[in-house]
């Protein structure tokens, strides 16, 4: 098994303290103990290993995944020091023992690696532990101290584990599960040995050279002496790093390598030029000798001295100075110390226990480096003597190099000292200024007012990360005190709500608009890096007049941006400091790329200039796809890039900080998944990195701070890499100088505030200076340590279009990505999996559609779907490698998925072991993939897992991989581990974000939860966010009071909400995803806040959303759900044409469609591959040249208190969120808008909601009918409430959470003002996609403007989405001689304004035959027509020449989708326009807009209706009255009207017969009316004063107590008798009882053994007997609940199929559902024993009315999968006069998970109730178990009839 192949035998690692933890030994066999200390470095475990100074010390490496890259060769030797190892720091490991939480086993993969890591340890008798909560150990040495532990093996002699569990190589011993301090029984099993503390030994002694040894730099370098001898150093080996020994001889020193009690000092000035001290371990004041020593060398003062680590220690022992033993020590690659002298703060590596205690030191000696975090001395230097010392690791191996220039201050001091002797009567110089000359050289930026650029819509390559940037920044602004005015046209965004920014303007972010704003505003200051490249690009234009306009750039110069922009000056750059870029050459014309391709060789990429997420680039393998290529990039791009492709290396990313001061940090690398090839926005992304070393991790880490300062970018930016997975080969493919997707993915990745650092450094502030957020204690310059790993996958959205390229490659295509953490790489890898699509489990073999070998070599969106599919068909990790290069460390972590996935199939729910299940969860599988594996359901998993206390567990990120305390509320949940990093005291209000951004649900939603957030945080709540998306705001930490970075489904929710005890959830605030599981949520009794599940549900089921729109009087199109294409083509005749066809079952991208004709219809039925009963396809009839018109409201209990509405520009049939929306209305008559808020009103009581929802309404001369109701927040909410100054959402969750608020505000709108919100799509980057709109969304985000009229509020709104308005030449191509009729009074302004009009045939003759002067265009046929094309009439030429400045191309709409293989000629030409980028329309409305608005020539100034003012108070005006609340809102009967009409008044209830299909309607109207109110009221007084008799002569509980409860729910009294203490007893008759009952009641309800009972029973009494079952005849009321729960939970009883299962003789109430069956259109399958069969009478019914689908007496596959309904009865022993006949049949069939594992997804499983054994109790947890909800609609039912029959 791959998946858990190295888990070696059972170890346990105990604490001094008595803290336990158990894992898996994975190194030498033996017990030993040790001083256990951690280290957070990320890399180089082998380096830390070999390092002397971890002696006798037990190491715990807080990074949980370790071995990834293996070990290297032991026996190649360094090329410089020729008899030393080549990649290590001794020639053995020095750490007694090792703890890790997760080891790679054999899985390593480096290119170096000989071997894995647990080989070396075996090989060097070193012990490990793997498997240990990593983070618990370091919070408790940080808490305690470093202490003393022990790592021990089991003794021989402990019991040997239990076969069933030897899976897991014994973890039987579940107590030994448990980490923690647990009962001292787990000693027996291990071994005892003694405690040892290292420090009272002397290690030094243990680690030092025995004799004197020398070594010699090459020859070339060698440095001489003027004696002609050469320069030696003396270097005292106290246990030294052969790093150090590395340094000093590549640097051209001889180095003598001395024993640490030689006695050096006689040798001074004569043997040797320059003393070093190395590091080494333990405690220095053991070291008296040594000091000794070097108390006499300085003295003699004849050489420099330089120490390092132990060194450092020692030189300040003989200076006289203390040491002290710290509480836990420093040992880490990033510990931030900061030069006393210069100011500036270096990143170091560190290893110690010790430190010199800076209080003490003598006069001459002063403080040299301070560490920035705990205040601790790093370094001290003479102040009259070259002698010098660091506690840090200047050599690095393994860390950072920034500080290995002290090597080179050490050489020339002595080099200086050789030159002239009173150099050594002068302290050690170091390069750079002093720290006041740098504060001087840059001084803090003083602004009062700064601008900040915003981004614009979200498109592909720019999107909801920049909300996000713009955010951080502005609120790093605001805490310094500076004034912030924005231009972002992105209404949806946080940034432009009120809290954050002073000042937003909602305008185009061009140059144009931004230079107006500067000049109203006059800031002194500008941000153009949190923007995206629309900010950029602007900077760029603008970079000569801001000096002019008084604006100081901030953060990065422009300058610096242009470099890194223009492909061909970076690579110039680069090259002028050594560094590669890809061999490239660029190009400004096809023929010079041409040429450029000849010098560089195929293949190449192809990139244009100046451009966002590699918009006009791609790979070309050949001459022809470079034309190709090029032709797209000169339209986008002035400029193209050609260079040579590395496609199959690493791609590696790093973010880089640097300050103004030049302090430089990189905060996050990370490793793409995929190889270099495909976008690195379009790459699965890993953070950090998983495969590199030490040495490859710093050498580029190294390159990008070189980079970074060469380039003088302050701020942010990150570098991309291609590095060679054989060697260390590298180029730099990009620097990005702003903030970009990485940067937003490595702020949540880390939990570094990247955008809020970034901010601050632009306004001069040394990082240094800054705290970080997260501790509080430590400050800004560092780089954070991780200590779990992180998954970065992109969403794809490309169903969406048609004819869309799905091949990935340098452009990119996604629309949003999904980040998850977890502490080992499969446990994130799933959740990552599981986070982009709802439906996906996590990485399982797929029934996708693909060729594996196709999709491996070229990748597509379902790359990872085709690994799975591959590995679980036998593909090796050597053949996928061969075909996909990802690293095979990625494939191996997969392929032990893979198998674990196949291991699991192996057992069921009974059979698994808890350490199996554990394991499970460790690696990553949810419960709904482990129920699919093991046949059962994810609640029946669930709650096995709870059981057995497989819990998660709560983990903070808190950037410093725990080694300080943190304050962070940012947490994750984990099965690796053994404790929560929080309390939970909170109980927070959870607010459910809105997940991954995809077309139709995106920033939008962000904002809702975020003002929700923030909404409840005012109020005193606290607040739990969960989300999974790292381009949000919501999940920026100090947004909530608690942060989950979590999956959003029914497992982690719930996990979440048991954990916090919170006090509700809030739904609605994050589009479709939540509300997906609001029902299951609610049905495990979460407290939903806002409208209940039950009434979201009730929107959502077509049928019950038509039924209650009927009900309550409100049309609708008319609709129909059909099984056969003889059916559809019925309805669509009886509708007429055109339709709009939904198909469930989709192939070849037939999506939702509009239907014109009959042919078409046919065509299209044919290509959606299969309609039937169990595909049916909706049809709704379409109804054209309809406005549609969008109603945002919230409601209280449903009552409306707030609600805009607002109109859309495009005719009905274009998605809303496609649409161009207008607010205030502009076109609407009144009356309609009176229709619309009356519908909506009825709808909101209906639904009873609380909280937000929006319907879609169309109008047609004022006819409106509903499209559709969400019953949550929807897309169009931020716009109305920022353009009409009410916060919707904030209203919305006052409602929910009970708050007081202000129904229908003021309003305080200008008079002449107008909001529009206009599309922003991304077609450009899809190539291939249909640029057209219709019925399924297309847009990826949406800009909005300010206009004083709808149309200078378009033309700006048309201008932010990158619009170019037409100069001279328009092109129009209209189809439907309707277009041609409605569009000529345009086309005729058009020509008076003086453009030149060009058409395409038919449209050019209409045009001239009304006189109007058109040059006609040919669009070309087929490519060898070409050449015949004269250029002068060419379509194509004027495209790609960029002569047309406006394309006009309305599509005749008579053609549904066509296959994707047919390409019309308006198609080609469409998508010409988008790839030449010439601005295309394509709408007949949006183009009357667009020329109206041009007509009118808006000059384009600011105006106050432009920007919106968030710090002055807004003034109040008197204009808007509130609305009228109606009472009942009008046209549909109240309860009481239908009460009244009742035909059931005082009517007997006695067998189902007596009732028609209208009877069934009104007693279901009347119940959901039942439902409603009980939820409202609790107690209606409908049947106040009336009285009910029940009279049960046989046991009952639920038909007694549900009339009962009915009766008292209606405000009703009831008179219980039963037959045990009634007269019966003495004799009395049936009819007498029932005489006397009639005289105290209002009606009886009966239940009696005899079958004449009822009809008895009627005959003598005078009030109504309700029958509650005569025997084994009938059952009414349990019939009517039965059919009314199919109802609820299916929204319709037509259609479907309906299997009785069990007892069908003797079940009354099979016998009464069958006969109200009649009423419906259904199909019956009846499962019996032979002698329990259906009564011959009532079969004959069935099979009489045609629903008779089969008898069978076996339960088999194909039954279930045909069964929407499987009704089961119990076997009734009371009814059986034989029970030997009884107890044979009693379990004939029972239903279980193996059952369920055939039954569609959404089939419901009743049952009457009580049962025996007839339902596994493993089906309870399912879903689909229907049969206790059942009870509870029976009580509804029962309210329903008791009042139809009861009322006055």
């Amino acid at each position: 098994m791959a998946g858990h192949n190295h888990e070696g035998p059972s170890m346990a690692l105990e604490l001094q303290d008595g803290y336990v933890c158990h894992g898996h030994s994975f190194g030498a066999e033996k017990s030993v103990a040790g001083e256990l200390v951690f280290q957070t470095g990320m890399v180089g475990y082998p380096e830390s290993i070999t390092d002397p100074s971890y002696r006798g010390q037990i190491l715990v490496i807080t990074f949980p995944l370790v071995g990834n890259y293996g070990v290297p060769s032991r026996e190649e030797r360094d090329k410089l020091l020729h008899d030393l190892p080549a990649y290590f720091e001794a020639e053995e490991i020095h750490i007694a023992g090792l703890v890790v939480a997760s080891y790679s086993g054999e899985d390593y993969s480096h290119h170096l690696a000989t071997s894995s890591l647990g080989t070396w340890l075996k090989e060097q008798g070193v012990p490990a532990i793997s498997g240990v909560d990593t983070r618990a150990l370091t919070k408790r040495i940080r808490e305690e101290g470093s202490m003393l532990g022990r790592l021990l093996m089991k003794s021989s002699s402990a019991p040997s584990p239990l076969p069933p569990v030897r899976l897991i190589n014994g973890d039987a011993n579940v107590t030994a599960l448990a980490n923690g301090p647990t009962a001292e029984g787990w000693r027996i099993d291990y071994e005892e040995i003694a405690w040892v503390d290292p420090n009272v030994k002397n290690l030094v002694a243990e680690v030092s050279i025995k004799v004197p040894k020398l070594y010699f730099p090459e020859k070339s370098t060698a440095l001489k002496h003027p004696s002609g001898r050469p320069v030696r150093v003396v270097c005292v080996d106290v246990g030294l790093k052969y790093n150090q020994l590395r340094c000093l001889v590549k640097r051209g020193v001889e180095v003598e390598v001395v024993p640490w009690d030689y006695d050096f000092p006689k040798l001074a000035g004569k043997g040797y030029d320059g003393l070093f001290i190395s590091n080494g371990p333990g405690d220095p004041a053991m070291m008296e000798e040594t000091v000794k020593h070097i108390k006499s060398a300085m003295l003699q003062a004849a050489t420099p001295i330089f120490g390092i680590c132990l060194g450092h220690q020692l030189l300040a022992r003989a200076a006289g100075a203390a040491t002290q033993k710290m509480k836990f020590g420093n040992r880490g690659h990033n510990i931030p110390c900061t030069n006393l002298l210069s100011g500036k703060c270096y990143i170091t590596s560190q290893n110690h226990g010790y430190a010199v205690d800076a209080k003490t030191l003598p006069r001459e000696w002063e403080e040299l480096f301070v560490n920035a975090n705990d205040g601790s001395n790093e370094g001290i230097r003479h102040t009259s003597r070259p002698f010098f010392s660091v506690q840090f690791h200047p050599e690095h191996a393994p860390g950072p190099r920034d500080t290995e220039y002290l090597f080179d201050v050490f050489i020339d001091t002595i080099k200086s000292t050789i030159q002239s002797p009173d150099a050594l009567s002068r302290p050690v110089h170091f390069p750079g200024d002093t720290a006041e000359e740098n504060k001087i050289l840059h001084p803090r930026v003083d602004v009062k007012k700064v601008l900040v650029l915003g981004s614009g819509g979200l498109s592909i390559g720019q999107a909801g990360e920049f909300d996000y940037s713009g955010s951080q920044a502005i609120k790093a602004l605001k805490e310094e005190g500076i004034y912030t005015v924005l231009i972002n046209p992105n209404i949806a965004t946080i940034q432009t709500s009120k809290g954050l920014a002073d000042k937003v303007y909602f305008l185009p972010v061009n140059a144009e608009f931004v230079r107006k704003v500067i000049i109203k505003e006059r800031p002194d200051g500008i941000y153009v890096t949190f923007g995206g490249q629309t900010a950029l690009q602007v900077g760029i234009q603008l970079k000569d007049e801001f000096e002019e306009l008084g604006v100081k750039v901030l953060g990065t110069p422009i300058d610096t941006i242009i470099t890194t922009e223009d492909r061909e000056l970076f690579a110039r750059s680069m090259e002028s400091i050594g560094e590669k870029c890809a061999k490239s050459a660029s190009a400004s014309s096809v023929d010079e790329a041409m040429r450029a391709v000849k010098d560089i060789g195929f293949p190449v990429i192809v990139r244009a200039a100046y451009a966002l997420g590699g918009l006009g680039s791609g790979f070309a393998e050949d001459e022809a796809q470079l034309l190709d290529l090029c032709n797209k990039a000169f339209a986008a791009s002035p400029q193209v890039l050609i260079e040579r492709s590395m496609k199959g290396w690493k791609e590696i990313e790093y973010e880089v900080v640097r300050d103004a001061l030049d302090n430089c940090i990189t905060v996050c690398n990370m490793e793409n998944f995929d190889p270099l090839g495909i976008h690195t926005g379009d790459s699965i992304v890993v953070a950090p990195s998983q495969t590199l070393s030490d040495e490859d991790y710093n050498m580029l880490r190294t390159t990008a701070v070189n980079v970074i300062r060469h380039l003088g970018v302050v701020g942010e930016c990150n570098i991309q890499y291609a590095l060679n997975p054989f060697s260390r080969q590298y180029c730099i493919i990009e620097v990005n100088a702003r903030l970009s997707r990485s940067s937003a993915l490595a702020s949540k990745a880390t939990g570094y505030p990247l955008a809020f650092i970034a901010a601050k450094l632009g306004l001069g502030i040394p990082l240094n200076e800054i705290s970080n957020s997260v501790t509080k204690v430590t400050c800004a310059c560092f780089e954070p340590s991780l200590d779990y790993v992180v998954v970065k996958i992109p969403r794809w959205d490309l169903k969406k279009f048609l004819r869309v390229s799905t091949l990935l490659g340098s452009s990119m295509k996604s629309v949003g990505e999904v980040m998850s953490i977890g502490r080992t790489f499969e446990e994130a890898i799933q959740k990552a999996i599981r986070a982009i699509d709802l439906n996906n489990l996590g990485f399982n073999e797929t029934s996708a559609l693909m060729s594996i070998d196709e999709e491996l070599q070229t990748p597509s969106d379902q790359r990872l779907f085709a690994i799975a599919n591959a590995m679980h068909s036998g593909y090796t990790v050597e053949k996928i490698w061969e075909m996909t290069k990802i690293d095979k460390w990625f494939l191996r972590k997969l392929k032990g998925l893979s198998d674990y996935a196949k291991l699991m199939s192996t057992y069921n729910t009974i059979t698994i072991t808890k350490p199996l299940m554990k394991k499970a969860k460790q690696l990553g599988f949810c419960d709904r993939q482990l129920a699919r594996f093991w046949s059962s359901n994810e609640l029946a998993v669930r709650r096995a897992r709870v059981d057995a206390g497989i819990l998660p567990v709560a983990k903070q990120i808190d950037t410093v991989a725990a080694e300080f305390p943190a304050f962070t509320n940012y947490l994750y949940l984990t099965y690796n581990g053994t404790e929560h990093d929080i309390s939970f005291t909170d109980k927070g209000i959870m607010v459910l974000g809105s997940g991954v951004y995809r077309i139709g649900s995106s920033v939008e939603f962000d904002w809702c939860s975020v003002r929700a957030i923030r909404t409840l945080r005012e109020q005193g709540f606290k607040t739990v966010m969960v989300n999974y998306n790292p381009e949000t705001v919501s999940t920026d930490y100090d947004e909530a009071d608690r942060l989950y970075f979590e999956n959003i489904n029914l497992e982690t929710v719930l996990d979440i909400y048991t954990m916090e005890s919170s006090s509700g959830v809030i739904l609605s605030m994050g589009g479709q995803t939540p509300n997906n599981i609001a029902l299951p949520l609610h049905r495990l009794n979460v407290k939903i806040l806002g409208t209940s599940p039950e009434m979201i549900d009730t929107a959502e089921n077509r049928y019950k959303f038509s039924r209650m729109l009927d009900r309550i009087g409100v049309d609708q199109p008319a609709w129909k759900e059909l099984t056969s294409i003889e059916e559809a083509t019925l309805f669509c005749a009886k509708v007429s044409y055109p339709v709009l066809v939904r198909p469930s079952y989709v192939l070849s991208g037939a999506a939702m469609n509009t239907v014109y004709s009959k042919d078409d219809l046919a065509n299209y039925l044919a290509q959606a591959a299969d309609v039937s009963r169990e595909h049916p396809v909706v049809i709704t009839k379409y109804i054209e040249n309809a406005k549609e018109i969008e109603m945002d409201a919230v409601a209280r209990n449903g009552t409306m208190i707030g609600h805009f509405v607002s109109e859309h520009v495009e005719n009905a049939g274009v998605h809303s969120g496609d649409a161009t929306l207008i607010l205030p209305p502009q076109d609407l008559d009144p009356e309609t808008v009176r229709r619309i808020e009356d519908a909506t009103r009825k709808i909101g009581n209906a639904l009873n909601v609380t909280g937000p929802f929006n319907i879609q309404f169309i109008a047609k001369d004022n006819e409106i009918k509903v499209i559709e109701c969400n019953v949550r927040a929807s897309r169009s909410f931020p716009f109305v409430s920022k353009v009409m100054g009410v916060d919707l959402i904030e209203m919305a969750t006052k409602a929910m959470a009970g708050l007081p608020l202000v129904e229908y505000p003021q309003l305080n709108i200008p008079p002449e003002y107008v909001g529009v919100k206009v599309p922003q799509f991304s077609f450009s980057r899809l190539s291939g996609a249909d640029p057209v709109l219709g019925v399924e969304m297309a847009s990826t985000g949406e800009v909005a403007c300010f206009g004083r009229t709808k149309y200078e509020a378009y033309i700006k709104a048309l201008m932010a989405t990158g619009f170019k308005l037409p100069k001279k030449n328009i092109l129009l191509s209209i189809g439907s001689f309707k277009d041609k009729l409605e569009m000529l009074p345009s086309i005729e302004r058009l020509h008076k304004m003086g453009f030149n009009l060009f058409a395409t045939a038919g449209t050019a003759d209409y045009i001239q035959e009304h006189g109007i002067p058109v040059k006609f265009l040919e669009v070309l046929g087929s490519h060898h027509q070409q050449d015949d094309q004269k250029p002068e009439y060419s379509l194509t030429q004027h495209l790609s020449n960029n002569l047309i400045d406006l394309y006009i191309n309305l599509p005749s709409n008579n053609r549904y989708r066509r296959p994707a293989n047919y390409m019309s000629r308006g198609y080609r030409t469409r998508r010409m326009a988008v790839d030449y980028q010439t601005p295309l329309v394509t709408n007949v409305k949006n183009a009357k807009l667009l020329i109206e608005a041009l007509a009118r020539h808006y000059d384009m100034e600011i105006s106050k209706v432009d920007f919106q003012t968030f710090t002055t108070a807004p003034g109040t005006s008197e204009e808007h009255t509130a609305m009228q609340t109606l009472g009942r809102p009008n046209g549909s009967p109240s309860l009481a009207q239908l009460l009244a009409k009742s035909p059931l008044k005082r009517k007997d209830i006695l067998s189902v017969k007596q009732f028609t299909r209208n009877d069934l309607h009104l007693l279901f109207t009347v119940a959901q009316e039942m439902r409603v109110g009980a939820q409202r009221e609790g107690c209606l007084d409908v049947l106040k004063g009336r009285v009910l008799c029940t009279m049960f002569f046989e046991p009952s509980t639920r038909t007694s107590a549900s009339f009962d409860a009915a009766m008292k729910r209606l405000g009703g009294e009831t008179i219980v008798v039963n037959e045990v203490m009634s007269s019966t007893n003495k004799g009395e008759s049936l009819a007498d009882t029932i005489r006397t009952l009639g005289c105290y009641g209002d009606a009886i309800v009966l239940r009696h053994p005899s079958e004449d009972s009822a009809e008895i029973a009627a005959k003598f009494s005078n009030v109504p007997i309700i029958n509650a079952g005569n025997g084994s005849r009938e059952h009414p009321t349990q019939a009517f609940l039965d059919l009314f729960t199919i109802r609820e939970e299916l929204g319709t009883v037509n259609g479907l199929t309906i299997t009785f299962v069990g007892d069908l003789k003797y079940g009354r109430t099979v016998h009464s559902l069958c006969e109200l069956l009649k009423h419906y259109n259904i199909s019956i399958q009846l499962v019996s024993p032979q002698s329990l069969a259906l009564p011959t009478s009532v079969r004959d019914n069935l099979r009489a009315r045609g629903q008779l689908l089969l008898v069978s007496t076996e339960l088999t596959p194909e039954i279930v999968g045909r069964s929407d309904v499987l009704y089961c009865t119990r076997v009734q022993k009371e009814r059986f006069p034989d029970l030997a006949h009884y107890e044979a049949v009693k379990d004939a069939f029972i239903i279980d998970n193996k059952v369920m594992r055939h039954a569609k997804a959404n089939m419901v499983v009743m049952h009457p109730l009580p049962r025996n054994n007839e339902i596994h109790e493993e089906v309870d947890f399912d879903p689909r178990a229907a049969y206790f909800r059942q009870m509870r609609y029976g009580l509804y039912c029962r309210m329903a009839l008791l009042a139809l029959v009861m009322a006055p």
